[in-house]
């Protein structure tokens, strides 16, 4: 992280001294040898030892002596931080802000505790001005407790609870395993990997809010969507925003011939897949969501919106379910075999037994509970209530506004003290 902070203030600096000079070349040679110093310090940690299995495959074939590496340990948080690395230097290369003269403002961007270690990633131009003027306010403090403690609920109560049941089925050999249970795994998470990403995004908001930071929302509501497209719109949106403006625009985006858009989104969600992890799982994952979106814009999304808005829905949230079971799953290999159980015809028989060995009871809650909260139902039921002339909105609102969150941290807090199982997800990452 010192040696991210240090390059990329040095590169900041060099770019928009060379953008006062004659020569036009320079500030481009300049941010691509700052993109290339944070991709080598992403690759060395986070893609050494898959490149080297890799390669000792190839080696192997023929008879060649293997590359020794010892494992890399990785560092928490570099994915996010070395792409708000790169946003920085490429917003000062486009002119959207200066470089930073004082490297302690800089130091605060990248290593900015509230969402180092999850997401959102925050690009320097939302918040350069945050950095050294900001506003304080006991509505902003209360806004950013609120917000903490409903992230917190969302990993606690909901996440946890289902990720523990995904687990139990994940870790099932094919002999044990029959269709219902593979649906009901992949289910679980599903909702698990979106109240957790969720939860931890609403978490590093409130928590900056604390502080007096505004970070943009992260999700929003995406298991609504009707198409690919509109997913990614909704889900993880710091992201898929990023990979948009810094990768998607810069290859030209849907500005060049028809093959060529085919191939940035490809190559966009190949880099997509990658970012996440050093696995075959996550390259496949990328291409299975690039697909669907280069197929949606070919002209599929024209057919599907022609179809009642239900079978829309079933539509993305079957490509969803699909492909999350590569982003669980240990290995390609699992992946496809899981798959092969999902969609059997000679496994359907399922006994009760079967399905109390692998869930609980607070799970069971936590599905239907997420159902619902993975919906704007809360938000809309609450403001019907609101217009019901017999409440007083203003009193239904503090109630909510007190009793809820209040609520929430203390089973949060109960869920905390009795559970063993907490699992961090993002290692993978």
């Amino acid at each position: 992280m010192l040696a991210s902070i240090i390059s990329n203030y040095i590169f900041g600096i060099l770019i928009n001294n060379a953008q006062n000079t004659a020569s036009s070349n320079k500030p481009l040679i300049m941010v691509s040898l700052g993109i290339m110093v944070n991709i080598a310090i992403l690759v060395s940690f986070k893609y050494a030892n898959f490149i080297a299995d890799n390669i000792n495959v190839l080696l192997s074939h023929f008879q060649l002596a293997s590359i020794d590496i010892s494992p890399i340990h990785l560092p928490l948080g570099i994915s996010f931080f070395t792409f708000q690395a790169i946003s920085y230097i490429v917003d000062i290369y486009r002119k959207e802000v200066l470089s930073q003269k004082n490297i302690f403002n800089l130091a605060l961007y990248i290593s900015l505790f509230p969402q180092l270690i999850a997401g959102p990633i925050i690009r320097y131009h939302d918040i350069n001005l945050q950095i050294t003027n900001r506003s304080h306010s006991i509505e902003l403090l209360a806004s950013g407790i609120k917000k903490f403690i409903c992230g917190l609920a969302k990993k606690m109560l909901i996440a946890n609870s289902l990720g523990e049941v995904a687990d139990n089925i994940f870790s099932l050999n094919n002999n044990d395993l029959t269709t219902p249970i593979a649906w009901l795994g992949v289910l679980c998470y599903t909702l698990q990997i979106y109240f957790d990403f969720s939860g931890y995004s609403d978490m590093a908001i409130g928590l900056g809010r604390m502080f007096g930071f505004r970070f943009l929302e992260n999700f929003n509501y995406p298991y609504i969507a009707t198409s690919v497209r509109e997913f990614w719109r909704r889900w993880h949106i710091s992201l898929s925003t990023w990979f948009r403006d810094y990768v998607y625009f810069s290859l030209g985006g849907n500005r060049v011939p028809t093959l060529k858009v085919y191939r940035n989104l490809l190559l966009v969600f190949i880099l997509t897949g990658i970012w996440h992890g050093a696995s075959w799982n996550f390259l496949v994952w990328g291409l299975f969501h690039g697909f669907f979106l280069a197929s949606e814009h070919a002209g599929l999304n024209k057919i599907i919106d022609k179809f009642w808005q239900p079978i829309q829905h079933l539509y993305l949230l079957s490509i969803i379910i699909i492909s999350w079971v590569f982003f669980r799953a240990d290995n390609l290999v699992t992946a496809i075999d899981y798959l092969g159980v999902m969609f059997s015809f000679n496994q359907f028989h399922t006994t009760a037994f079967q399905f109390f060995q692998v869930t609980t009871s607070e799970a069971v809650y936590a599905f239907f509970i997420g159902c619902i909260l993975a919906t704007p139902v809360y938000p809309w039921s609450i403001k019907k209530l609101s217009q019901v002339r017999t409440l007083s909105p203003s009193l239904l609102s503090n109630i909510s506004a007190v009793s809820i969150p209040t609520i929430l941290l203390l089973l949060s807090i109960f869920k905390v003290a009795s559970s063993t199982y907490n699992p961090f997800i993002y290692f993978r990452f």
